[in-house]
């Protein structure tokens, strides 16, 4: 099975389509007056595909179990056809798109089963999926190859020579999967007046996304929070909550973070754990989702 531990949950929504061609007016009528020797056809199509919604994962042996929120069956005739519509709700970290065909499917072999002693030449034409939404894929963003990005470490250890960056590195190759080029990337000692210095320049210069990478936590020397805060013009909790919710989902030791996140003039400045896990995890849990906030600033009237 494909590895989704690094997914975050979201609203999903698939709808599947299968159509099921009768041969006669006289096959379709016999479903409308419920006149069928099986019994109602689109109760018992129904029910089929309930159970085969929910069933998936057992069938299926790349998909994963996972809860469905909503699943709804409905049935059209157009002529001499029969239309099944499936929508499933989920919110989980991937998506119901073959959960909704499988229903789709059951519902038409039921129906196909349930006619065939009456009509012989029935056929299951096509099922297919219509539609869906939810995800990373499904939200739109800045085009983020005009977004430059500076990644400042800030450790005493590294910065002495003591320690290799590991962290820092990882966070700029993360950045490339977003299409996020680095215009710059320095290691600093754990010093407020190097973090300020960094965030002053940085800020002038309208770089649209300045990460400081390690000094978030509660030793001496973590201060990176303390010496970014006090500048921000804008300060968005939120971010850093969904990022320490991601990351306490995944090690006990996440809510000892002290990152912060907010605005420095159009600057959004992103602090982040020194170590390469918990960077790298952040970028999951806050991309590109928090790109967001750039858009509606390169949007806003001035």
């Amino acid at each position: 099975m494909v590895n989704i531990t690094h997914k975050s949950n979201s609203l999903r929504i698939a709808i599947a389509v299968a159509n099921v061609k009768t041969s006669a007016l006289e096959t379709i009528v016999a479903i409308q007056e419920k006149r069928v020797p099986k019994g109602d056809v689109f109760s018992f199509a129904k029910v089929a595909a309930l159970f085969a919604i929910k069933k998936t994962s057992e069938v299926i042996p790349d998909c994963h179990p996972l809860p469905v929120e909503f699943a709804d069956v409905r049935f059209t005739i157009r002529e001499l056809s029969v239309e099944i519509i499936v929508e499933v709700h989920t919110i989980y970290k991937t998506g119901v798109e073959v959960e909704a065909m499988h229903g789709a499917a059951v519902a038409a072999l039921t129906l196909y089963d349930m006619l065939k002693p009456i009509d012989p030449q029935i056929e299951i034409q096509h099922i297919r999926l219509l539609s869906k939404s939810g995800g990373k894929t499904d939200r739109k963003m800045l085009n983020t190859a005009k977004l430059q990005a500076v990644v400042i470490v800030c450790s005493d250890s590294i910065y002495n020579q003591k320690a290799t960056d590991k962290a820092g590195l990882a966070v700029i190759e993360k950045l490339k999967s977003f299409q996020i080029q680095t215009a710059h990337y320095a290691v600093i000692p754990d010093e407020r007046s190097y973090i300020q210095e960094q965030i002053q320049r940085y800020a002038i210069d309208e770089i649209q996304l300045l990460f400081f990478v390690g000094g978030t936590g509660v030793s001496e020397r973590d201060i990176t929070p303390d010496a970014v805060r006090p500048l921000l013009d804008m300060e968005l909790p939120g971010i850093m909550e969904e990022a320490r919710r991601y990351g306490q989902e995944r090690m006990p030791y996440a809510m000892l973070s002290r990152s912060v996140a907010g605005f420095i003039k159009n600057t959004l400045v992103l602090t982040l754990p020194g170590s390469t896990r918990g960077a790298t995890e952040y970028l999951e849990a806050l991309f590109p989702a928090a790109l967001h906030a750039l858009e509606i600033k390169n949007n806003q009237p001035h």
